[in-house]
């Protein structure tokens, strides 16, 4: 495994429970401001899903992933909602509230 997606696992790591961070926050968190789509890259690798929460990670709309990620249609939404995480009429995550800082 690369260094880069090593800092990208530790980042996302960081992510409490009931919050979300976006793509960018965890490249700039791995050390590259420029790093989403690496990041991206990285958690559809994720090598260790029990320990690497990577359904936290939201875009910065706070939409979920599409379907083919994270085991299929809905599973991320319903990991977040399994954190307590609240989503508006459009089905993203509330960011103001949720998001990690």
């Amino acid at each position: 495994m690369s260094e880069i997606y090593e800092k990208i696992y530790a980042a996302v790591r960081q992510i409490p429970k009931g919050c979300v961070a976006t793509y960018g926050q965890i490249a700039a968190m791995a050390g590259n401001r420029g790093w989403a789509r690496v990041v991206g890259n990285a958690l559809h690798c994720n090598p260790d899903l029990d320990s690497i929460p990577c359904y936290r990670v939201v875009n910065h709309k706070g939409e979920v992933s599409s379907a083919f990620a994270f085991g299929g249609r809905n599973q991320q939404y319903d990991l977040l909602k399994a954190d307590g995480v609240e989503f508006d009429k459009n089905g993203r995550v509330i960011l103001e509230k949720y998001l990690m800082r």
